[in-house]
C-alpha cells in the first residue's frame, strides 16, 4: 500500500485538484479515486485563508466517504468548532477577538454563521479523529504525544474524534485538556526570554515558539538551534545567545515514522529526523501542496518520496 500524506490545504482547492491529478487520482463523477493500491491521507488544516473553502470540503468529504482517503482533524477545524460552540462561561470555546474572526473569515464568507451550511459543515469537521495510528505509520497534526492523548482519551469517540463536552474541556484554559489539545494540534511551544519576541509569517508577534519536538535532545540545545520558526518568520535573539528552550515534559515512544502538517515549512522538501515527516509547505499562502508517499513494501524515509503540485504563473 502506498500512502499518499498531502499537507495542509487551507481552501486552495486548485492546489488540491492539481496535486490529486500529478498523483494520478481520477474523479469518477463522485470523488477522486486513487490508482490501484494507493490511499490518501489529510493532515488537517482544510480551511481559512484561500479562496475556495467549501470546494475544498467537499472534495476531502467526498474521497472520506467513499473510501478514497483518511483524515486528521488540524487546529483550524478545532477553532471552527470553537468559534461556533458557546462556552457555559459564557464565551466561545474559541473567542470571537477581531484576530480570531480575520483569520477565519474567508470560511465564514462561505458558511455564514446561523447558515444551514454552516452547521452542515461543522458536523461534518466533528467526524474528523486527532490521530491515525495504523500498522506501519502515526499521523497527527502537531505533534505526537501519548501523554496527550491519554488526557484526552475521556473525550473521544471510539474513532478518536472530539465529542461536543470535549470541545468545552479543552478550551477551559490552563486545563489538562486544553494544554493537551495545544500540544497535539499546535505542538511544543517554549516561553522566550525576557525582550525576545518573535514575529510569525502572518505579523502576529508571539512571545513563544514552536520547537523542534522531533530532534534529538532538543531540549539541550539553545534556542537557535531548538527554535522551529520557518523562513517566514523572525526572532530577536541576541547573536551568541545560549538560552535554552524551558524544561518541558515530553517523550517520544513510538518508533513508527511520524506524519504531520501545521509548519509552515519552506523550500525544498526534506524529512525532519530519521522518523518525523512534515508536509506543510504553506499552500495556504504561496507555497506548494506538498505530499510524502509512503511505500509499506519499502517503509524507509527519503527525500525522494515528496511530490509537490507547483502551479503555473
Amino acid at each position: 500500500m502506498i500512502y499518499d500524506i498531502i499537507g495542509d490545504i487551507h481552501g486552495q482547492a486548485d492546489k488540491l485538484i492539481g496535486l490529486l491529478t500529478k498523483l494520478g487520482y481520477q474523479h469518477d463523477g463522485h470523488c477522486y479515486q486513487p490508482p490501484a493500491n494507493h490511499q490518501a491521507i489529510f493532515i488537517g488544516d482544510f480551511i481559512d485563508r484561500g479562496s475556495r473553502q467549501l470546494d475544498t470540503l467537499q472534495i476531502v468529504f467526498d474521497m472520506l466517504d467513499h473510501g478514497a482517503a483518511l483524515a486528521v482533524m488540524g487546529n483550524h477545524e478545532y477553532n471552527a468548532i470553537g468559534y461556533a460552540t458557546p462556552h457555559p462561561d459564557g464565551d466561545f470555546c474559541r473567542p470571537r477577538t477581531s484576530r480570531n474572526t480575520k483569520q477565519h473569515q474567508a470560511f465564514l464568507d462561505e458558511a455564514p454563521l446561523g447558515s444551514d451550511l454552516h452547521a452542515y459543515w461543522l458536523s461534518r469537521l466533528y467526524e474528523l479523529p486527532l490521530w491515525l495510528e495504523l500498522p506501519m505509520l502515526n499521523v497527527i497534526h502537531a505533534c505526537w504525544d501519548t501523554a496527550a492523548q491519554q488526557v484526552l482519551s475521556p473525550h473521544l469517540t471510539a474513532n478518536r474524534c472530539l465529542t461536543p463536552a470535549g470541545i468545552i474541556a479543552t478550551a477551559l484554559c490552563d486545563s489538562p485538556e486544553f494544554f493537551a489539545l495545544e500540544r497535539l494540534l499546535k505542538g511544543i511551544e517554549s516561553p522566550l526570554p525576557t525582550g525576545v519576541v518573535l514575529i510569525d509569517g502572518h505579523d502576529i508577534v508571539r512571545k513563544r515558539t514552536r520547537v523542534k519536538w522531533w530532534l534529538d535532545d532538543w531540549q539541550n540545545r539553545p534556542l537557535s538551534e531548538a527554535a522551529q520558526l520557518g523562513t517566514r518568520a523572525r526572532m530577536n535573539l541576541p547573536d551568541g545567545c545560549n538560552i535554552k528552550p524551558l524544561p518541558i515534559d515530553f517523550r517520544l515512544d513510538t518508533a513508527k515514522p511520524i506524519f504531520i502538517g501545521h509548519y509552515w515549512l519552506d523550500g525544498t522538501p526534506a524529512i525532519l529526523s530519521d522518523s518525523v515527516v512534515c508536509t506543510d509547505y504553506s499552500a495556504g499562502t504561496t507555497g506548494h501542496l506538498t505530499a510524502y508517499q509512503f511505500d509499506t513494501d519499502n517503509p524507509t524515509l527519503d527525500n525522494g518520496n515528496f511530490v509537490q503540485y507547483i502551479a503555473s504563473a
